[in-house]
């Protein structure tokens, strides 16, 4: 033990010193730290911010509904001289919703919808918002559940109530103050009463604000308001999010086995695949982190090149106490532990302020930006890792040059 214990006592003063000895150039230790604690940071806040965006888009997507495939009416061509023309495709039919959940093994659920813009009126406020008509199913497959109040069911559609649920935005811009539920709400001449709120669910990947919006039954919005024979939309579960790609072919083959398309006219709807906007996110995500080790490496390069530069200026200015101690009895192998030792501290030292400002700044830039905030604290520690790793490595080459300076020589060139 007593040897274990002369071998730490010189350890000891040898790391105090060096603490000391880098206190007392404060400049010189910020400036020699400075590529360390950019670089660390700036890793940090790289994978915080593609980390973030991923589990904003999967939060999203989760809102809507990850093993969901919406099939929307495709644009429909302009043909000139006609002077009343729709502008989507009116080839869509609700029996479409249960031909897709009869034939396709992939499909556990579906349900037609219809959508329109509408200005909704109470009171003498007026709000513009986009309505659809669905049915309970349709409910449950978007995902909207109520807050307050309740939803409408297949009793409610069946008789084509006139109810409405709204979304929180719509309920905090058009009721302040008050509860909306059992009140009615005008969409032109007709009359619907507010059965419930639903619960939040924010933006969906395409930037579409997911809690503005006022939904009907089915029946009530297909005839009562919008008296058309065709529907926008329809919503269809896979089995999971595996089979989404499954049900995208089954549904395009079932969708042109009952609506034969005519040469040299394009589809006359649109499948939206959410495993496809994944695909893309984490493609750009990926590409984000691609970046990362290049970062990580010029970062690493600049601040080696630092402590560098730092430390062998410090053997030069440090030459008389180098000869000083060696004539007092310290030998090579302790010049060396010195100055690898303070290497060392200078690269942890880079290495945990780059953490602290790493963290920091993802922290503002997550408040600012409006992003989930997700800090890597393996990127961290593995930053902080390479900084000491980096500065003991780098602390070699002026320890060397300080070990080999003989006592006289020193002395005199001081």
């Amino acid at each position: 033990m007593s040897g274990v214990s002369a071998r730490r006592r010189p350890l000891a003063r040898g790391l105090l010193l060096s603490a000391q000895l880098l206190a007392a150039h404060r400049l010189r230790t910020v400036l020699s730290i400075s590529g360390l604690l950019v670089g660390v940071a700036a890793v940090i806040v790289m994978v915080g911010i593609g980390r973030g965006a991923e589990q904003r888009l999967l939060d999203r997507l989760a809102a809507m509904g990850t093993d969901l495939l919406v099939v929307s009416a495709a644009p429909a061509p302009r043909v000139s001289g006609r002077p009343r023309q729709v502008p989507i495709h009116t080839a869509l039919r609700a029996e479409d919703a249960s031909a897709i959940l009869a034939q396709s093994a992939f499909a556990i659920a579906s349900a037609p919808a219809v959508n329109r813009s509408v200005v909704l009126r109470w009171e003498g406020l007026n709000r513009t918002t986009g309505l659809t008509g669905t049915t309970a199913e349709g409910l449950r497959l978007r995902n909207i559940r109520a807050g307050s109040g309740r939803l409408f069911d297949e009793d409610d559609d069946r008789e084509r109530q006139r109810v409405a649920i709204i979304g929180p935005a719509v309920a905090r811009s058009l009721f302040p103050g008050v509860d909306p539920v059992g009140r009615e709400v005008r969409v032109g001449d007709l009359r619907f009463e507010v059965i419930g709120v639903a619960r939040p669910r924010g933006i969906d990947p395409l930037g579409t604000d997911l809690d503005d919006f006022v939904t009907i039954p089915f029946g009530t919005g297909m005839r009562r308001l919008l008296n058309i024979s065709y529907v926008h939309a329809i919503y269809v579960r896979a089995q999971s999010s595996a089979h989404l790609d499954g049900l995208e072919r089954d549904i395009r083959d079932i969708l042109h086995e009952r609506h034969t398309p005519r040469t040299g006219i394009a589809e006359p709807f649109v499948i939206q695949n959410q495993a496809s906007l994944l695909k893309a996110e984490r493609a750009a995500t990926a590409a984000l982190n691609q970046l990362v080790p290049a970062v990580c490496g010029i970062a690493l390069l600049l601040g080696g090149v630092g402590i560098l530069t730092v430390m062998l200026m410090s053997v030069r200015e440090r030459t008389r106490e180098i000869g000083l101690r060696r004539a007092l009895g310290a030998s090579r192998k302790d010049i060396q532990t010195q100055f690898v030792l303070e290497s060392a501290m200078l690269g942890g030292v880079g290495g945990a302020a780059g953490v602290i400002v790493g963290v920091a700044a993802s922290g503002a830039f997550a408040m600012f930006g409006d992003w989930d905030l997700v800090i890597s604290w393996q990127i961290a520690l593995l930053g902080f890792a390479c900084s000491m790793l980096l500065g003991l490595i780098i602390g070699v080459i002026p320890a060397a040059r300080a070990a080999r300076l003989e006592p006289m020589e020193a002395l005199r060139a001081a």
